[in-house]
C-alpha cells in the first residue's frame, strides 16, 4: 500500500523534467550580475551571510544618512526657521493629520504597529521626511552643516521606544542605545508597555538661550510619532548637562 511519502516523490519526480525546463528558461533572462550574486548565496553559510546582509545594511544607512546632511545643508538652519517650524506643527495631532489628508484613516491604532509609507499619502511622507530632517538639523546642526545656532549650554535627550521601532530613528548618530523594560499600563488596554522591551536612545545636544532647541526636538518628535512611531506616549526627557566628560 502507498504511504503519502511514496506519492509526493513520485509527484516530485514527474514534476522535476518541467520545472527545470521552466527555472533554465527563466534564468536565462535575469540579469548576469543578480545571477551571480545568487550563486554566491548558495554557497556561503548562514553566518557568512548575515555577515553580508549587515554591510549591506550599513552601505544602505550611510547613504541616507548622506543624503539626509545633504538637505539639512540646503535648509540653511538657523533660529527663524527653528521658530516657524515650532509654531506651525506645535498643534499637530493624528486627528488633524488624518483630516488634511496626510494620514489613512485605516492606519493601526495608537501603541500597536509602526505605520507605513502606504498608509501616508506622499504629502504625509514628506512631512516626516522633514520633521527627521529638522531633528536632525536641531541635534547636531553646525557650520558643516550650514546650520547658524548660538548654542550655550549641552542638554541630554532621551527617548524611550520599542525595540521593534527603533528603526524610526536610527537616523540620529552619536546615539547611546540603553535597554529598558516598560513600567505603564494603558487603562484601555490597548498598548499595555509593562515589562515591554524598550531602547533608550540618548544623544546629546546644544541648547541656546531660551531653551527654544528643546521645542523644536518636541514638535519634531511629535510628528514623527504620528506619522511612524505610533506610540500612544512617546517618552522623551531633556535634561541640562553639568558637566560631560569622558574618564579612562
Amino acid at each position: 500500500m502507498k504511504t503519502i511519502e511514496n506519492i509526493v516523490r513520485e509527484i516530485r519526480r514527474d514534476l522535476t523534467p518541467v520545472f527545470e525546463q521552466k527555472l533554465r528558461a527563466y534564468l536565462m533572462d535575469q540579469d548576469k550580475d543578480w545571477l551571480i550574486e545568487q550563486i554566491v548565496r548558495l554557497t556561503l553559510d548562514a553566518h557568512s551571510l548575515q555577515e553580508m546582509d549587515r554591510k549591506v545594511m550599513q552601505e544602505m544607512k550611510m547613504r541616507q544618512r548622506e543624503a539626509r546632511i545633504e538637505r539639512v545643508k540646503g535648509l540653511g538652519m538657523d533660529m527663524d526657521k527653528l521658530r516657524a517650524f515650532t509654531a506651525q506643527h506645535k498643534d499637530t495631532d493624528r486627528v488633524g493629520l488624518t483630516r488634511a489628508g496626510l494620514l489613512s484613516s485605516d492606519a493601526p491604532p495608537k501603541g500597536t504597529f509602526l505605520i507605513t509609507s502606504s498608509q501616508r499619502s506622499e504629502a504625509g511622507n514628506d512631512l516626516l521626511e522633514q520633521a527627521k530632517d529638522y531633528l536632525y538639523a536641531f541635534l547636531f546642526g553646525d557650520e558643516s552643516t550650514n546650520a547658524k545656532f548660538n548654542r550655550v549650554q549641552q542638554e541630554l535627550l532621551t527617548v524611550t521606544i520599542p525595540v521593534f521601532k527603533v528603526s524610526a530613528l536610527d537616523f540620529m548618530k552619536a546615539t547611546t542605545e540603553l535597554s529598558a523594560h516598560g513600567t505603564w499600563q494603558d487603562p484601555e488596554s490597548v498598548s499595555n508597555d509593562m515589562r515591554a522591551d524598550n531602547t533608550l536612545l540618548q544623544v546629546e545636544y546644544g541648547e541656546v538661550e531660551g531653551e527654544m532647541i528643546g521645542d523644536g526636538i518636541k514638535t519634531a518628535l511629535s510628528i514623527i510619532n504620528n506619522l511612524e512611531v505610533n506610540e500612544q506616549i512617546l517618552y522623551a526627557r531633556m535634561e541640562n548637562i553639568e558637566q560631560s566628560t569622558l574618564i579612562s
